[in-house]
């Protein structure tokens, strides 16, 4: 594979010696008690986001399907240029009377750092086993559009651009004729078409009428009866849908090699180029399962690479109760590294994209292998302090209400890990740095990841189990630049997923994609951020979009909100 270096030919020895300065002032600058770059500060109640999440007992749980909670969207859908929140909800399984049962919720952003709900004039209050969601525009017409996985029905929401959606899912033939667990999504374009196919993954085929509980005698953790799986439970199978490019997809799962993967019980899903050919991968946390890599073979088919690539396994070779799912070039090798994040007593683990087909787990090598206490769900890859690399954050809850019981386990509600990236191929947890809000306790899952208020660095919307939500507002150190990126494909998908951005400033190189799905069962911003220090312009950016198209944009101003438009770049020099 080919590792692609800096657009300007850099790094040339005066850049090489100005990155390690760089390099050499972030590590310096992460001492104990210095000055982080950045603070969260909590205003989800202050802004309006104020529905809870319902989502089985608070107690004690009969069935794993009350424990896995839901996800978030951070999606334009008013196309006004300012992040709108979709809240997934649940229920339980008592139930509630007719008209009182708990729905999904949208919130339009007003643009003043509050928000609005709009859910009934959306038409989007669908009640039930909600689970994840992710967004894009399906059909091109310049609205992003909403699919929403369920216990029970997944649905499809055709954005109609007047404020309202339409539940297309009949009409788009995807009713399924049996129940899933769905869970993780995302839109993608796996043949370069111009029209973006769907991916969905499916957790458990689990039928609650003859599922096992508690009371079986055959599920303990630690002693504690607790809901059972999902070893011992058959595991779902992922689909993969493709646009037809009438309004209708096609179930390509098993011609696809979708249903071959080496493991099941799905659970986060995101997009990628893990080698850089320019088709769209993806990749699947898998709960207690190797984990899967989809390789796009440019023919229609995916093969799961993930076993023989060393991702899909833990360090010593066991497979992980994969949950979220971050992507990102933490390391400015110009390949994709996968982060996922894993069950109490073990590790989050952090899988090097070598950019020769094979990862390299440098989880204990960079530092991650310091927390083993919290149960990770939702994570993102994300310049927190805006200083060119990509940070960690990962958003923790126990999985089982009953570890209350226990005095030796982590409480039900945990802390927030971020690990700030030094710039030398480590991490740092400076979580007890940062304090509240990082540091409250929440019983997290899902998480999106975006700026909100546009001002330039990345905020995050957290769904917590029976409780509204956290929107943490980041606020970054004076005189750190950014730049936030809007692609819009013309022959390409109107969303622009798949696409991959170059950004060269100050001697550096970074890249990112647009991506769909992400985090746990969530959609985060469809922009490409980028933190640019304290360089004020940016002498190159380079665009690959996802039908292949390489274009260039060059001396452009920092500190604004730009939309490239493809075809409308310079044609880029290799």
């Amino acid at each position: 594979m080919r590792v692609r270096r800096d657009p300007r030919g850099w790094p040339g020895r005066a850049a090489l010696i100005l990155l390690a300065f760089v390099v050499l002032s972030r590590t310096l600058a992460h001492g104990d008690g210095a000055p982080l770059g950045f603070a969260f500060k909590e205003v989800a109640a202050a802004a309006g986001l104020t529905a809870v999440t319902v989502f089985g007992g608070k107690d004690a749980n009969r069935y794993l399907l009350e424990t896995t909670g839901t996800g978030v969207a951070l999606f334009d859908y008013d196309g006004d240029g300012f992040l709108d929140v979709f809240l997934v909800n649940g229920t339980t399984l008592e139930g509630f009377p007719k008209g009182q049962e708990p729905i999904n919720h949208l919130y339009r952003n007003r643009r003043d750092g509050t928000f609005e709900d709009v859910t009934a004039r959306a038409g989007l209050g669908a009640s039930g086993w909600g689970q994840g969601v992710c967004a894009g525009d399906y059909d091109n017409d310049g609205h992003e559009d909403l699919f929403v996985t369920y216990y029970g029905r997944n649905r499809l929401y055709r954005n109609r651009g007047d404020g309202t959606f339409e539940d297309v899912t009949a009409r788009a033939g995807l009713l399924d004729k049996k129940t899933r667990w769905g869970t993780g999504c995302a839109f993608l374009d796996y043949d370069r078409d111009g029209k973006l196919d769907l991916l969905a993954a499916n957790y458990i085929d689990l039928d609650l009428r003859t599922a096992p509980t508690p009371d079986s005698g055959l599920c303990r953790y630690k002693g504690v009866k607790v809901a059972c799986g999902p070893p011992g439970l058959t595991g779902g199978k992922n689909v993969l849908y493709h646009n037809r490019g009438d309004g209708t997809f096609e179930d390509v799962s098993d011609k696809a090699g979708i249903t071959k993967a080496s493991g099941t019980y799905g659970l986060g899903v995101s997009t990628l180029d893990f080698d850089d050919d320019g088709w769209v991968d993806a990749y699947v946390a898998n709960d207690s399962n190797p984990s899967a890599l989809y390789r796009n073979n440019h023919d229609g088919t995916f093969t799961d690479i993930a076993v023989t690539s060393g991702c899909a396994y833990s360090q010593d070779g066991k497979p992980q109760a994969g949950m979220g799912v971050a992507i990102g070039d933490y390391d400015h090798n110009g390949t994709m590294d996968i982060f996922k994040t894993n069950f109490a007593g073990d590790t989050s683990t952090l899988y090097s994209n070598s950019g020769t087909g094979f990862c390299d787990d440098r989880t204990f090598a960079a530092g991650i292998g310091v927390n083993t206490r919290w149960l990770g769900w939702a994570t993102a890859f994300v310049d927190l302090g805006n200083d060119g690399w990509l940070d960690l954050f990962l958003a923790n809850g126990h999985v089982y209400p009953e570890v209350a019981q226990l005095k030796t386990e982590a409480a039900y509600a945990q802390r927030k890990v971020v690990y700030m990236n030094r710039g030398n191929g480590r991490f740092e947890d400076v979580t007890e740095q940062l304090g509240a809000p990082a540091t409250t306790p929440r019983a997290a899952r899902g998480a999106a990841f975006g700026d909100i208020d546009n001002d330039g660095d990345v905020d995050i919307v957290i769904i917590n189990v029976n409780a509204p939500p956290d929107l943490f507002r980041t606020d970054t150190e004076a005189g750190r630049h950014w730049l936030l990126l809007k692609l819009v494909g013309t022959t390409s998908n109107r969303s622009a997923i798949g696409a991959r951005v170059g950004c060269t400033a100050g001697g550096m190189t970074q890249w990112q994609e647009v991506r769909g799905g992400g985090s746990y069962i969530s959609q985060s911003d469809l922009r490409a951020h980028f933190g640019l220090g304290e360089t004020s312009k940016v002498d190159r950016l380079w665009v690959r979009w996802p039908r292949g198209l390489e274009e260039e944009w060059r001396d452009v101003a920092a500190d604004q909100i730009l939309t490239l438009r493809e075809g409308t770049g310079r044609k880029a020099a290799r």
